[in-house]
């Protein structure tokens, strides 16, 4: 590799290199101790070790090129290589382009400034097809060099940065490089002799976390595959940690869960991260889930200053950060004062004091935002005048789209709807919120609670005539007080949409909901199923769901969502949340306050898996673990806590709290995101403390939290007695307590606000990696229970088999971006169907695995098992049929195998296969094996469809067909045994090529020539018989020439191969000759060798070993 020449004095370096050639410009030198007999001796170890541990040029490479300016004791490195034959070439290059242009320079500091700006040129060049950038800084470069000389890895990996740290084996830390790439984290140490290598995939973590022991003052936990590693001694242990969390948890979405890598774009090329990339994702990230803002936003630039707060007349120092759409602000204590700046509202950009360095906004409704003290403000004011022309230039087109479509769509439809739909239509979207409808406030009759309502609503009109209102409105620690206290039934609606970041979606998306309910109606599919028999069951109590007012809205809405986001749908838990929303939001802004809630504030909640929520569960135990210890010694079972909690997360306890309570809790949610449920759930459970300690059995501690819900109040609540939930507080025969939800959430928040949403964050990402890896755990231990009850193999023997079948799709998934193993991958599909393998994937574990893949045909052999267990054509097999065939090759009777190599041999696994390339022999590529896989496959469409419609019963119309399922569960339990005489005959070219493969079967056994002498016995046999019946039936045989062949053909297997090959007999005119499987089966029992071959006992277990230790190399050859 060409370095960037940097000094070097040759007199410090002469104990550490040997000369190995010289001229008048160049040095070629060799670390002392590499290739030397004895390793060098103690000198070479020495080396080795400090080439390990210490940061340097030398450190790189065994060998070196110096350019030598003449008359100088300075050196520049140019080169070095990781072994002879790359280093000779970077010589020999030098000795012929550059030695003779180098003599028509008269000095030499132009020799010397030549020389530079020629390497410099090679470099910039090697960048081009090269993962290391020009502008990487070159330790980088050496580091690259030497991530890939130590763990020979494909190109493909790429490395995203290193770090210098100590690993622990056992008690004795070893000072070394971690090395950070897109797939691997990898370890390399070499101390006096010892060199330690460690590979652990992303995807095999199941723990990542920061540690801290007497030992080990802070260091990085990794648990791989029940291995538990321990990383310490980092220069910046933070960054290091947060990098590893982030390429964890991102081989963790693209291999595991496909659901949310689908809708995440930036991720998905693999090649192109970078260190520097995803930090600026983590803070983009952040700042989204901070400010509440749509996904599409990203970070575009930070600047510290201070924002004039005119309430309080003072600055306060801070952070503006603005992305495409968006200016906001947000104190250096985040709970001080915060401001979304939507550009959509500004009015103007000025710079006001050139001493102040000040920037003014003003937006719509005559308000101004003063910054102060902003580095480079005439750029900044420069750059958000052009972004809000561009703001404003989109609202002008979007009204005028808008304004044309309005215009057209009443003449364009008039023929297909009639007249009268389009004003039902436009009457069918609710335009009030349900609780306006069903309980408009009585101004006459006012009551205590009323009285209280109304001073709540007093109270927020100050604070708006103070910070403003609407989207642009200062957030202070006054805003949170109120709404702990509870926000007024009247501003409910629109202070959700504001906290929610909801009404930014509204805004930017008019007539969006209009137009997909439109388009949503009268579709049916499981989703819509699910939601109808959902809808009665959503607040039934309440008269707003008695009525088809209500009924009708929660179906628009959540069918409108269904088909907005087809890979969520429809999730039990949705139909209660939108109820409630629906009560205090307009039907569009609860639309638009689902999304949120299910795109943004909770994700991954409302899928297949309920990933999300149960990440959430797992956060929760860990939080109980560090604030109610006691709890925690006391309860021997964790997962009670999980099991309770469920429904507290997914419906944000609507579900277990009266209504009127359970709005509060929404209040708190939607300012306060998964923080508020989290510390209410701690609240609820240390208020519960005492009585749960004396709990002898989960059931006990579930009544006793069950009792504690139902008496819960809300005593200030302004709702009719007819539409709450809870007990009369004034019920003097309830002989419990009852707990106001007001004061509740103000304990939470005294006690437990202090938890920080980036520790949230952080506790998601560690918990996200061990839910994800225990559903996986999950998943195999059901396929082993289902495949464990048809082959012979041992549990411990399958479960191995699997983790190598599961690894090959994944290293096959590293470094392609189209891998069809990911495209097939469905969580919501039976455990067996989840993980298939293509027949490119198939032929690595078969070179791996089978005992039969020494034969010179084994691509052949690969390609034909691989369409044998094929059996519903769709070029993917799984785990079962991939168990079934090694299975046979290891533990089946000499009959089994036999059967086995002769339905290779036949239609519909067998076919004529001839590879492209001469020069590879019976090699594939991977073209002709997709190819030769798919061959005669094809069927025509309505077979295929009704095939499909068959195999799969979730395909078709979205509905999942329970009678198909029971009815492929019963074919697949009263399948009898296949009988042999069932087989179909084998005719002349399969028996040739039958043959054939048994030769190579046997080539380099110890018992070879007995083998072959057995099989041409065999042969002649066979040949002679069918030449027998063949005279019964005609005059003559045209199997004489075959069978003199085969006689002659004695114990060598290269005149057997080329005698069948070239034989001329058998005219296609003339009848063909064929045979049964019997005929063949009672043939080779006649032949000991050929039995004993068979039924030789073959070691799967140390075959396994040796595939797991050998499969990420394997690929690096290929």
């Amino acid at each position: 590799m060409w370095l960037k020449p940097e000094e070097v004095l040759l007199k410090n370096a002469l104990k550490l290199w040997l000369m190995e050639r010289s001229n008048e410009y160049f040095v070629l030198q060799r670390r002392r101790g590499y290739q030397e007999e004895g390793g060098g001796g103690l000198t070479g170890l020495l080396v080795g070790t400090l080439d390990s541990v210490l940061d340097s040029t030398a450190k790189v490479a065994p060998f070196r090129i110096l350019h030598q300016t003449p008359d100088s004791q300075v050196y520049l490195s140019i080169a070095c290589g990781a072994n002879r034959e790359e280093i000779t070439k970077h010589w020999d290059w030098l000795e012929q382009n550059i030695m003779k242009t180098l003599s028509v320079f008269d000095s030499n500091e132009d020799i010397t400034n030549f020389v530079q700006g020629k390497i410099r040129g090679l470099i910039a060049e090697e960048g081009k097809h090269s993962f290391a950038k020009e502008d990487d800084p070159e330790k980088f470069r050496e580091a690259l060099l030497k991530f890939e000389k130590s763990f020979g890895l494909p190109e493909q990996e790429k490395l995203v940065t290193y770090y210098s740290c100590s690993y622990w084996k056992g008690r004795v830390p070893c000072q070394g490089w971690l090395y950070l790439s897109t797939n691997f984290l990898s370890f390399y140490s070499f101390l006096l002799g010892s060199e330690i290598k460690l590979i652990i995939s992303w995807d095999a973590i199941s723990k990542l976390e920061k540690t801290s022991t007497v030992i080990l003052t802070e260091s990085i936990h990794v648990c791989s595959q029940g291995e538990n590693h321990y990383f310490s001694m980092f220069l910046h242990i933070n960054e290091t940690y947060l990098l590893m969390e982030q390429l964890a948890n991102y081989a963790i979405k693209r291999l595991f869960d496909k659901e949310t890598f689908d809708n995440d774009p930036v991720l998905d090329d693999p090649l192109q991260i970078t260190k520097r990339g995803l930090e600026y994702r983590a803070h983009s990230e952040q700042f989204k889930a901070f400010f509440r803002l749509p996904k599409e936003e990203t970070l575009k630039e930070v600047h510290e200053c201070f924002l004039w707060v005119p309430f309080s007349h003072f600055s306060t120092h801070g952070k503006m950060c603005i992305s495409e759409n968006y200016i906001c602000f947000a104190s250096q204590d985040g709970n001080l004062c915060s401001v979304i700046i939507p550009l959509r509202e500004v009015l103007a950009v000025d710079k006001t004091d050139d001493s102040n360095r000040s920037v003014m906004i003003s937006i719509k409704g005559k308000t101004a935002f003063r910054f102060n003290e902003v580095k480079d403000f005439e750029q900044l004011v420069s750059k958000l005048r052009l972004k809000c022309r561009a703001a404003s230039t989109q609202d002008v087109v979007s009204t005028e789209v808008a304004v044309d479509s309005d215009s057209t769509s009443p003449s364009d439809n008039f023929e297909e709807h009639p007249l009268t739909f389009q004003k039902e239509y436009s009457k069918t979207v609710n335009t009030e919120a349900l609780m306006t409808v069903f309980h408009p406030q009585n101004l006459e009759n006012v009551d205590s609670k009323m009285l209280k309502e109304k001073m709540k609503e007093q109270s927020w009109n100050i604070l708006f005539s103070e910070c403003g209102r609407g989207v642009t409105m200062f957030r202070t620690k006054k805003t949170r007080d109120l709404v702990v206290r509870g926000i007024p039934e009247t501003l409910r609606g629109e202070l959700w949409m504001l906290f929610s970041g909801a009404v930014n979606d509204m805004a930017t998306n008019p007539g969006y909901y209009a137009e997909v309910v439109e388009q949503s109606l009268g579709t049916c599919n499981l989703a819509t199923e699910e939601i109808e028999r959902d809808l009665r069951r959503s607040l039934p109590e309440h008269p707003a769901f008695q009525s088809d007012t209500g009924i009708s809205a929660l179906r628009r809405v959540l069918t409108a969502y269904a088909y907005r986001n087809p890979k969520i749908g429809y999730c039990q838990a949705m139909n209660i949340l939108t109820s409630v929303l629906l009560l205090y939001a307009k039907e569009e802004e609860a639309f638009w306050l689902l999304v949120a809630v299910c795109e943004r504030m909770l994700p991954d909640y409302f899928n297949r898996r309920i990933i999300g929520a149960l990440v959430d569960q797992a956060v929760f135990e860990e939080l109980i673990r560090d604030h109610l210890p006691q709890l925690t010694e006391h309860m021997t079972d964790m997962t009670f806590f999980s099991s309770v909690s469920l429904s507290w997360f997914l419906t944000l306890f609507i579900s277990v709290l009266p209504i009127e309570s359970a709005v509060n809790v929404v209040d708190c949610f939607f300012y306060d995101g998964i923080k508020a449920i989290l510390q209410l759930g701690l609240a609820i459970l240390d208020y519960n403390l005492d009585k749960l300690l004396t709990c002898k059995d989960d059931a006990e501690a579930v009544t006793t939290l069950n009792r504690f819900f139902d008496n819960v109040i809300n005593k200030d609540s302004p709702l009719p007695s007819n539409v709450q939930q809870g007990s009369n507080f004034n019920d003097e025969k309830g002989s419990h307590t009852k707990v106001d939800i007001t004061d509740l959430i103000r304990e939470s928040n005294e006690k437990y606000g202090s938890i920080r949403y980036e520790d949230i964050h952080s506790m998601r990402c560690r918990n996200r990696l061990y839910v994800i890896q225990t559903l996986e755990e999950t998943t195999k231990q059901n396929v082993l229970r289902v495949v464990s009850q048809d082959v012979k193999m041992s549990l411990q023997e399958l479960d191995e088999l699997y983790v190598i079948f599961k690894k090959e799709l994944f290293i096959s998934c590293y470094w392609y971006l189209s891998c069809p193993g990911l495209k097939h991958h469905d969580p919501s599909l039976s455990y067996l169907e989840q993980y298939q393998i293509d027949c490119q994937q198939f032929r690595m574990l078969y070179h791996l695995l089978s005992p039969w893949a020494h034969s010179a045909n084994r691509d052949s052999l690969a390609l034909w098992t691989f369409r044998l267990l094929d059996e519903n054509c769709d070029c993917l097999i799984n785990f079962k049929e991939f168990s079934s065939a090694i299975d046979i090759m290891y533990n089946g009777s000499f009959t089994e195998k036999l059967k086995l190599l002769f339905k290779l041999h036949i239609p519909p696994a067998y076919t004529e296969v001839m590879s492209m390339t001469s020069s590879k022999g019976d090699e594939l590529s991977k073209e002709e094996l997709l190819y030769f896989s798919q061959l005669q496959v094809s069927k025509p469409a309505d077979e295929k469809e009704t095939e499909s419609g068959r195999n799969s019963p979730e395909k078709g119309k979205g509905k999942i067909d329970i009678q198909a399922y029971l009815s492929q569960w019963q074919d697949e339990h009263l399948k009898k045994e296949e009988n042999i005489k069932d087989l179909p005959r084998m005719n002349q070219s399969q028996f040739i090529q039958f043959s054939k493969t048994l030769y190579n079967l046997f080539h380099e056994d110890p018992e070879e020539e007995a083998l072959y002498q057995a099989i041409a016995v065999v042969t002649n046999l066979l040949l002679r018989m069918e030449e027998v019946g063949r005279k019964l039936h005609s005059p003559t045989s045209s199997a004489k020439g075959f069978s003199k062949t085969a006689c002659d053909s004695g114990p060598s297997k290269g005149k057997a191969e080329s005698k069948v090959e070239k034989d001329p007999s058998s005219p296609r005119e003339e009848h063909q000759w064929s045979f049964a499987f019997e005929q063949i089966l009672a043939s080779l029992l006649n032949e000991p060798a050929l039995v004993k071959f068979f039924e030789r006992p073959l070691d799967l277990k140390a075959n396994l070993e040796n595939a797991k230790s050998s499969q990420l190399r394997s690929r690096t050859k290929m």
